[in-house]
């Protein structure tokens, strides 16, 4: 090799030493140091009690939450009542969320970390509106941060979340770690809904029609500790008591899965339903109609309660004047349960 080539090497490996510096510094120059400090807040001037629109978005699913009358409700299920302690906590989380990492990123590191909206990526974005619908505030739910458990751990081994990567709007240098994981934060609808629902209590009768009069029947007892008699019975017809006994905790505990909002007569069998009437020794009636199935386990359900309650206290014959006002007292008191239970 000659002195002529080797000067060409040198020169040629010059110039791509230096345009490799060039390309590093061009990588670094946009990533910025994050204004966030550890320990401080993410969101330090957050108004709490401003939010009444809340706006979960997701790549494929949206959802939004909203106070309508002073009750959360949720937008996308008819004005349904929200589940307040989910969104509560929520709130709660993210006023008093703290910073366990700031993060020197650019714009070309976000997708690595999630932190894409989710209309362009896989972020998860969180927004917050006051009464009007104003902006008040967004968070940028990116990744999980990811821990590795030991084989003695109650996770059984492998990984779990322990922290997820947010960013506050679209600044790139509020990028920063926290401890929350936020994993139930979904844009699904039927996760936000308030699934107390009814309670059958003090059952006094109950009677099914069916599509199929043959199938159609009706039990009554006398009294709370009584024994359960099917009404109109002919004469070689007979209660099985093992399949009565589960009457008297008929829809003591129901629960729903979704709400079907918008949905036809046709869609969901109501239009054929096998409808239930239950009368409580305390004066509601409940009807409950079951119509067709929805996917595997699941079937459209709908009820309806009114309440008939005496308004007046009937005395007892050999009632005491002592005893008057206490008993006055605890009727009224009932009363106004019922009533509450009703309007619920």
């Amino acid at each position: 090799m000659n002195r002529k080539q080797l000067t060409l090497l040198i020169v040629v490996a010059a110039v791509l030493g230096g345009l490799g510096w060039v390309a590093w510094q061009k990588e670094q120059a946009p990533y910025k140091e994050s204004t966030q400090k550890m320990g401080g807040k993410l969101l330090p001037n957050f108004p709490l009690n401003d939010v009444e629109q809340l706006v979960i978005k997701q790549p494929k699913a949206g959802l939004v939450l909203a106070k309508k009358d002073d009750i959360w409700v949720v937008k996308d299920r008819g004005d349904y009542p929200a589940n307040f302690g989910n969104i509560s906590d929520l709130l709660r989380k993210f006023w008093e969320l703290k910073i366990a990492k700031p993060v020197k990123t650019g714009p070309s590191r976000l997708p690595m970390l999630e932190l894409v909206p989710p209309d362009k990526g896989a972020g998860t974005l969180v927004e917050f509106k006051d009464k009007s619908g104003k902006a008040i505030s967004s968070v940028l739910l990116g990744a999980k941060s990811m821990k590795e458990s030991g084989g003695d751990s109650q996770f059984g081994g492998g990984s779990f979340p322990d922290g997820r990567y947010v960013m506050v709007g679209s600044e790139v240098k509020s990028v920063a770690l926290v401890t929350e994981a936020f994993s139930n934060v979904e844009a699904r609808p039927e996760d936000w809904l308030n699934k107390d629902w009814f309670k059958v209590e003090k059952l006094k009768a109950i009677a099914v029609t069916s599509t199929n009069a043959t199938n159609s029947w009706k039990l009554t007892r006398e009294s709370e500790t009584a024994e359960w008699k099917l009404a109109d019975a002919k004469p070689d017809e007979g209660l099985d008591a093992g399949k009565s006994g589960g009457v008297a905790s008929a829809l003591s505990y129901p629960s729903f899965v979704d709400v079907a909002t918008n949905s036809s007569a046709d869609a969901t069998g109501m239009g054929k339903a096998m409808v239930a009437k239950l009368d409580t020794f305390d004066g509601f009636t409940y009807t409950a109609k079951l119509g067709g199935k929805s996917g595997e386990e699941n079937y459209f359900f709908q009820i309806a309660v009114t309440g008939n309650f005496p308004k007046e206290r009937t005395a007892g014959k050999d009632e005491k004047p002592e005893d008057k006002e206490r008993l006055d007292k605890e009727f009224k008191e009932s009363q106004k349960k019922h009533e509450d239970k009703l309007k619920a």
